[in-house]
């Protein structure tokens, strides 16, 4: 008996201190390919997946506001195999809809990956062309303009629903699976109006086929500097931070989740990476779990 336990003990020492991470890692995402926590991942799984040797795989888990893809990493093993790239509205969903996991006690949070500030974009179809003409355009015109979202109960949905709060105007909301099916629709000229990251926008902006009627910061994003700021703009007030943060299932340990934020801190802040994710529209931060 003596002997079974001390082999039992060396094989868990040795299980223990094998190297991280010893085979792919998969990094859930829930939302649809090619939107801002989309891109984001598959950044950083790139990066991560040469620091490592080790493939980082990018699974599109979609529905539910990003729900159903929490809801998948909250139930797995926390061993650093399966993790989350969430988006701002994981927060913001728990305020709207009642879930089945708990955002507070069912997550190991890694890191803060990034932060932009909420952009409120126009098909150049719509008559306005700045936000005070939207807000006196939707104002005659109420219930004319449809504006998308990534999904009901989230940060986007809810942005739409404060504007209107704040100006009094009505328009009609379209969720969709993701951001970046919103930006297919607006491009389409289904919807008139969304808000996105710089991250989510910045090609079609590039290119002409998106306006950008205002930024909801406090000043205005360095890439863009002739979008004004909402305030600048004529709505005061109207302030709104869009984040990107990787998350692992509760009960990780300590030195995991460490290891994990180092590594990713060091891959978005490098000023190569840094920079390159100003230019797309996105301000990396990596900062660590308690910041």
């Amino acid at each position: 008996m003596r002997r079974l336990l001390v082999l039992l003990v060396l094989a868990a020492t040795s299980a223990w201190a094998q190297p991280y991470p010893a085979k792919p890692v998969r990094l859930v995402v829930g939302f649809a390919p090619g939107g801002g926590t989309d891109i984001i991942a598959r950044l950083l799984a790139q990066k991560l997946g040469e620091r490592w040797s080790q493939a980082i795989v990018v699974e599109n888990k979609l529905g539910a506001s990003g729900n159903i893809a929490a809801e998948a990493v909250a139930r797995s093993a926390p061993d650093g195999y399966t993790l989350l790239m969430t988006f701002s509205s994981h927060a913001s969903n728990a305020a709207v809809s009642k879930l089945p996991f708990d955002i507070n006690k069912d997550f190991s949070a890694i890191t803060l990956v990034g932060s932009g500030p909420a952009l409120i974009l126009a098909n150049p179809a719509l008559p306005a062309k700045s936000l005070r003409e939207l807000i006196a355009y939707a104002k005659a015109h109420p219930g004319e303009i449809k504006y998308g979202s990534s999904g009901v109960g989230g940060t986007v949905h809810l942005a739409g629903e404060l504007m209107q709060q704040l100006t009094g105007i009505e328009m009609v909301h379209v969720p969709y699976k993701g951001i970046a099916l919103a930006m297919t629709a607006i491009l389409a000229g289904d919807i008139q109006i969304t808000y996105a990251t710089p991250i989510s926008a910045y090609q079609h902006l590039k290119n002409g086929r998106l306006i950008a009627l205002a930024a909801a910061g406090p000043s205005r994003y360095p890439t863009l500097p002739d979008v004004p700021t909402t305030a600048e703009a004529g709505l005061p007030g109207y302030e709104i931070d869009f984040w990107y943060a990787l998350l692992g299932p509760a009960g990780m340990a300590s030195g995991l989740v460490d290891r994990i934020q180092r590594d990713v801190a060091a891959i978005v802040l490098a000023p190569e990476m840094k920079q390159n994710l100003l230019a797309q529209g996105c301000i990396a931060v990596g900062s660590r779990p308690a910041q």
